[in-house]
This record gives C-alpha cells, structure tokens and sequence, in this order.
C-alpha cells in the first residue's frame, strides 16, 4: 500500500494536480491539509471518477484537512480526542482519521503557532502534547496498531531541517519546546519513517512562495509520517516529491510518500 501526505494550500485550486499525482504515483491513500474550503465546496467528484472514496472536514477558508482513499474509509473521526483543544472556543478542522486498508491514517494540520509570545502558540502546544497522550493510549490498547500520523506538523524538529538557522532566530517551528513536542511523539513509540530515506541536510517539505525560496533551496523539513512499531516495521521505502513543488500553480509544499509491504 501506498500512502501520502501533502499541504495542497486549497484543493479546489490545486485538484487537476491531486488527480495527475495519484495517478502518476498509483497513490492508494493520501491525507490532504490546508484543504481551505467548506465541506460542501470539497471537489470530489474528480476523486470518485478515479474509484477514490473522500472525507473532509472543513468549516471555511482557513485549515480543513481530508482522506482520499481507494482502499476504503472506515471508522471515521474529525478529532483524536474528546478534549482535543480549540482555539477561541472552536474546534478547528486540523485532524481527521480513517482506517484505510487496515490501517488507521491520519490526516493532521498541527497548529502553526504564529509567534512565541502569540496565544495560538500556547494552543500549538497544548494540541501536541494532546496528540501524544492520545497515541500513549492508543500504544498501551494495542502495541500492534498500525497507525500513521501523517501530515504538515509545522516544526522543523533538527537544525538541518532549515536553510539557515539564524534567519528563524527567536521564532516559532524552531523553538524547543516544539521540538521536545515532537521528540515526545517519537519516545512514545512512533517514528519517523521518511527520513531514513531522505537524509538530509537540505531535504525539505516546504519553502516559501516569497523571495525564491525554492530555486535558492531555502526550505524547511515540517511535513512528517510518524508510524507506529507494527506500522514502521512494514516501511519499504519512502520519498518526497520535490518535483510537485515546480510550476505554474503548484504548492509550497511537497507531497511526502511512504510504501507499506
């Protein structure tokens, strides 16, 4: 099986490329963030054409995150706890999973953070530590669960994981308490899978529209699959489409791709 992840940054005007990509690729599931529309403006009409099944969760023009898949879509939820936190009282579309094809996949879209002394920043963090709690206790219910959290975690977690270090000085993405959020996902057991695959330094997931941050290589590393131990154990390969940053119309970010024996 075959599963992706990639920020599209609007799906309604990035759909032509979301079909030629699982086409190309033969993607059998992908998790999709920053969708930017209702549930309702969703194109799936495009994706049922190709035998592809579709949930979303979306509430306006801002986050919304979604599952494509083609090897079913069971057990669906728009959040991965009860209490999973809110940001000015709402319950934001940044997760939603599916088991597809035996395993439960993940789309998340973390918070970004906006600033160090920002309240959305405080809310980053109370929203990952959550996610951990929450995959302790998926771990502890089964420690065979094949789960992939999958999706623009907006932390580069190590310094290669940026161009330069000293231009994100004092900001968030960088900072270590968001770093200790994700090194807490990985010593709950997850791990992650890619970058075995794709060491680095200068392999990133994202670069900035403005300045010629991609032609410059000045990028960052912030989209991730993190699998659990059965999930990680299946991993024969896993890569990052670098070429679907190019063009007229393309995203800021790539599409990161794993490949399940």
């Amino acid at each position: 099986m075959r599963i992706a992840t990639w920020n599209v940054n609007s799906i309604r005007s990035r759909i032509d490329r979301v079909v030629a990509f699982l086409e190309r690729h033969d993607v059998d599931v992908l998790a999709i963030q920053e969708t930017k529309c209702r549930e309702d403006q969703f194109p799936g009409l495009e994706l049922s054409t190709l035998g592809y099944e579709v949930e979303h969760f979306g509430l306006n023009q801002w986050n919304g995150v979604a599952l494509i898949s083609r090897v079913g879509l069971e057990d669906v939820q728009r959040q991965f706890a009860d209490d999973q936190p809110q940001f000015a009282d709402v319950l934001e579309p940044r997760a939603i999973g599916a088991t597809c094809g035996g395993v439960q996949v993940w789309s998340l879209y973390v918070p970004n953070g906006r600033e160090l002394d920002h309240e959305h920043y405080t809310y980053k963090l109370a929203w990952l530590e959550r996610l951990r709690q929450q995959g302790e206790a998926w771990l502890a219910a089964d420690p065979d669960a094949q789960i992939a959290l999958t999706g623009d975690w907006n932390i580069a977690p190590e310094d290669d994981d940026v161009w330069d270090m000293a231009v994100f000085e004092n900001s968030t993405h960088v900072s270590e308490p968001e770093r200790a959020a994700f090194r807490a996902m990985i010593e709950t057991g997850f791990t992650d899978v890619v970058r075995p695959h794709t060491p680095g330094p200068g392999v990133y997931t994202f670069w900035d529209y403005q300045q010629l941050r991609f032609p410059k290589r000045q990028g960052m590393r912030i989209d991730f699959q993190l699998c659990s131990p059965a999930l990680a154990a299946r991993v024969s390969g896993a890569w990052i489409d670098r070429e679907e940053r190019k063009g007229k119309g393309a995203s800021d970010h790539a599409p990161v791709v794993i490949d399940l024996d």
